[in-house]
């Protein structure tokens, strides 16, 4: 038998308990696997789960939704994703009855989505697909065979089938297009990370706060359990062994009833489970049992590890040890709970601020998108549509290739900022649900302009752009405003060098250009409309050297530099996170900047380590060089950190400089 070696590894809902496991595994056992998480953060996933993996150099985490079709195809490309694990979905039962929308638009949609990405790309060597036993339905109590992989499928819940429902897709797609898919069934898992509204972990925390353990019906039912670790390793051998279009089933032929569970964790915690254990009301149809015939899986090679009391005693050790790793969980612990599932659910992440948190992480309408070339038949109406005013400016110009990458449709403005009516007319024509402003005056060449043009300035930057806000708050707009992070200079309690960065909500003290002022003003102004999300970008930097425009193009030009360490903004990076903001519906204000700072030599250091060689250049001080400029101009650094919270990928200045900027135009 053959084996797969992947090399860029997409896992999907590897925040949440199974996938987060096998993905830390991976990450550990093979350094050569680059790997990539897609994870929206709903309420059952923690960024905590992957602590481990998180300094790895070959592991990346992107806070996204699989529904969201332009995203997964972006990673799928970007990345050169070859191989798909799909963990992502909403597993629990009793959440199911109550919110059974969500399952279909998670289990079934999502996967769909994944599904059409790789035939549109045609790239992925591995599709796993991780499904559940519950697609079988209800074992009979008395069978001694479990169910083997070609046994019906007969789901009995809403959770079971959808499920089931995204088997189906996954194997039509094997069959219709070749996808190279494999599907997983798998019994209970149980171990450290997992939820607490699952079964184990629910009763392991109230037997610590010393409450009752709620069971449903007669605590006759059975299942079946297997230890996270054992399973993960079932994954990694799967991965590398399973054969294209079959199915294993992932189990355990020991198996327990939900009463032997409750008292064997009592035990464990000294209790008495006569007293400590009450029956409750059951819920709908819950299945006597479930059983699997896993023999495919034992004869490919792999085999249960951990006995049930020493995984029980490992669950109980790590609960104890990290009781607040979910925060307020009481919902969870109910008999029978019912967590709120908004679309993108809460997110959970280390030290998590209440005001970091967004309403809502994905897109509201989340279609299928699939690239025009490629599409046949009747194309589905796209999900989005950008109107982009500042098509001759830089940022324009990127934004509008950046969309025809993704296929996203976008059409630039006609209309001038000050002037409403042509406004209004654009809106009318194009019907966008999203308008990016990435028009304004900053001067030719320099800022320097704005000081003997001061009325064309204001007319642009402040008049135009509230225009502009106006309008599209009228039509129910959100507006990406490109704006500046120059209306700051350190001060003393923003020292340069200190690593305390302005953060959004600090008041502007840089008052040294026209063109800072005219900025400074708008933004104020900005924050009384509820429809605007205000970017500041700081000295833009891409991968187009030869961009007159470009901060390493213009100081490599220089006869002289001053040399202060500086926030700045990477398009390359940066302009891709302005499109997902505004799919994410964003607003406020956002430190539009890569976190941390660079000097100008530091950065013409690069410039010489990876162009030229012989590049030499001087420095002169700050009164130098205002004897040849007529405008002050701004130093700061700005704190990334809530624009890093949202996407905990973002690189580090230096880092992103290399990877986006220098290694592509490496010469040396």
């Amino acid at each position: 038998m053959g084996s797969y070696t992947p090399k860029n590894i997409l896992i999907t809902g590897a925040a949440g308990f199974i996938a987060s496991h096998v993905a830390n595994r991976l990450i550990r056992s093979y350094p050569d696997y680059n790997i990539v998480v897609l994870d929206k953060l709903d309420y059952c996933s923690n960024l905590k789960n992957l602590l481990p993996s998180k300094s790895s150099p070959n592991f990346k985490f992107v806070k996204g939704d699989i529904g969201s079709a332009d995203l997964v195809n972006y990673l799928l490309i970007t990345e050169s994703i070859d191989t798909i694990m799909h963990f992502a979905a909403q597993t629990h039962v009793d959440n199911s009855f109550g919110n059974s929308f969500e399952f279909t638009k998670n289990n079934i949609y999502g996967t769909h989505v994944l599904l059409e990405a790789c035939k549109v790309t045609g790239q992925i060597k591995r599709f796993i697909h991780v499904s559940t036993d519950e697609v079988y339905g209800e074992t009979d109590e008395d069978a001694v065979v479990g169910n083997h992989e070609a046994s019906q499928l007969l789901p009995t819940n809403p959770y079971s089938a959808t499920k089931a429902g995204a088997e189906m897709l996954v194997m039509a797609y094997g069959r219709s297009y070749g996808l190279p898919v494999i599907t997983t069934r798998g019994n209970n898992v149980y171990g450290p990370n997992q939820f607490p509204e699952k079964l184990i972990p629910k009763f392991i925390l109230l037997a610590m706060q010393g409450k009752p353990l709620p069971i449903h019906g007669d605590g006759s039912n059975v299942r079946s359990y297997l230890y996270c670790e054992d399973v993960a390793e079932a994954f990694e051998l799967i991965l590398h062994k399973g054969e294209i279009g079959h199915v294993y089933n992932i189990g355990t032929k020991r198996e327990r009833r939900v009463i032997d569970v409750a008292e064997d964790i009592c035990r464990l915690f000294s209790i008495d489970p006569e007293t400590n254990i009450k029956f409750v009301e059951n819920r709908p149809f819950n299945d006597q049992r479930y059983f699997l015939d896993d023999e495919k899986l034992k004869i490919l090679g792999w085999s249960e590890r951990t006995q049930w009391q020493d995984g029980l005693k490992k669950t109980i050790e790590w609960y104890t040890q990290n009781p607040d790793w979910w925060g307020d969980v009481s919902g969870a612990l109910l008999p029978h709970p019912r967590m709120l599932m908004m679309p993108g659910g809460i997110e959970r992440q280390s030290e998590e601020s209440e005001e970091g948190k967004s309403e809502s992480f994905v897109s509201s309408n989340p279609r299928m998108l699939v690239p025009p070339s490629k599409a046949s038949g009747t194309p589905l109406k796209p999900p989005y549509k950008f109107l982009i005013y500042g098509r001759t400016g830089w940022i324009g110009g990127v934004l509008g290739k950046l969309c025809e990458k993704q296929g996203i449709p976008y059409e630039y403005g006609k209309g001038r900022l000050e002037d409403r009516s042509s406004l209004l007319a654009d809106i009318q024509n194009v019907k966008p649900t999203h308008v990016f402003n990435a028009a304004g005056v900053t001067g030719r060449p320099n800022v320097d302009w704005c000081e003997s043009h001061k009325a064309e300035t204001i007319r642009v930057n402040v008049a135009g752009t509230l225009t502009l806000a106006d309008v599209c708050r009228q039509h129910g707009l959100l507006m990406m405003n490109f704006a500046t992070g120059c209306i700051f200079e350190y001060d003393a309690k923003h020292p340069e060098g200190s690593g305390i960065g302005f953060k959004e909500e600090d008041t502007p003290n840089f008052h040294g250009s026209f063109y800072s002022k005219t900025k400074a003003m708008v933004e104020e102004l900005l924050k009384e409309f509820d429809n605007v999300c205000t970017l500041r970008v700081r000295m833009p930097i891409s991968s187009d050297l030869n961009n007159p425009r470009n901060f390493i193009t213009k100081i490599s030009r220089y006869n002289k530099v001053v040399n202060i360490p500086n926030s700045m903004t990477i398009l390359d990076e940066l302009i891709p996170i302005s499109i997902e903001m505004a799919k994410r519906n964003l607003r406020g204000i956002w430190n539009f900047t890569n976190p941390g700072v660079v000097s100008h030599n530091e950065i013409l250091e690069m410039y010489k380590q990876y162009i030229d060689p012989k590049f030499t250049w001087a420095n002169f001080t700050l009164e130098e060089q205002a004897k040849v400029i007529v405008a002050a101009r701004s130093n700061n650094e700005m704190d990334a950190s809530k624009l890093k919270k949202e996407f905990p990928e973002l690189l580090p200045i230096k880092e992103s400089l290399i990877k986006y900027v220098f290694e592509p135009n490496k010469k040396v």
